[in-house]
């Protein structure tokens, strides 16, 4: 690793304690370095990395030409680590986060790719429909949803939750939204007006 050294980036710990954190041990370099410019190009890695200063994390170089951040100090989003762009980030220490789950590294490498194939923001709305349409059709957010059954399951530490009939979640859904818009008593509201009830 030569050249000029990044401010942003810590070197990688000596004698890492999960080998799945050595740079290029997932996969293709060429791939990934396509997929490096790719991001850079459409923004998301820049986004992904003031994500990660904006939440107090520390860099270092990860596999396949990702950045690992990890020590992120905010709840939103929820989960065990999140990737924008080419940066892997999570409130946890990743070599210990990794020796747990050790295909969560090639599970995140996913996501870049996906980063890169939907340009990079577009990404956002969809991979939030795709949450939507699992919960809709499982009650999970990420049994159904595409880019995480593309990234796997198992990996990601996701259940595969069978599908439900829409029929009545779709009824369910509206009389929930139904009491949302009306307030709770409905078509009841405003009757007693005028009538000296109290």
């Amino acid at each position: 690793m030569g050249g000029p050294r990044s401010p942003f980036l810590r070197p990688a710990a000596p004698g890492p304690r999960n080998p799945t954190l050595t740079p290029d041990a997932l996969g293709d370099p060429a791939g990934a370095r396509a997929r490096q410019v790719l991001n850079w190009a459409n923004l998301s890695t820049p986004l992904g990395l003031g994500i990660a200063a904006a939440g107090g994390c520390r860099f270092r170089r990860g596999p396949g030409r990702s950045v690992l951040a990890d020590y992120y100090r905010w709840t939103f989003p929820a989960a065990g680590a999140f990737t924008v762009g080419d940066v892997i980030i999570t409130r946890h220490d990743l070599d210990l986060l990794a020796a747990r789950r050790p295909d969560l590294l090639r599970h995140e490498l996913v996501h870049s790719w996906q980063w890169a194939y939907c340009l990079g923001l577009p990404f956002l709305p969809l991979y939030v429909g795709s949450m939507a349409w699992s919960w809709l059709r499982t009650g999970d957010r990420a049994a159904r949803s595409f880019f995480e059954r593309q990234a796997g399951l198992d990996t990601g530490g996701y259940a595969d939750v069978p599908t439900r009939p829409l029929g009545p979640v779709l009824a369910d859904a509206t009389r929930r939204l139904t009491l949302l818009v009306t307030g709770r008593r409905g078509l009841d509201t405003g009757a007693d007006l005028g009538s000296g009830a109290s």
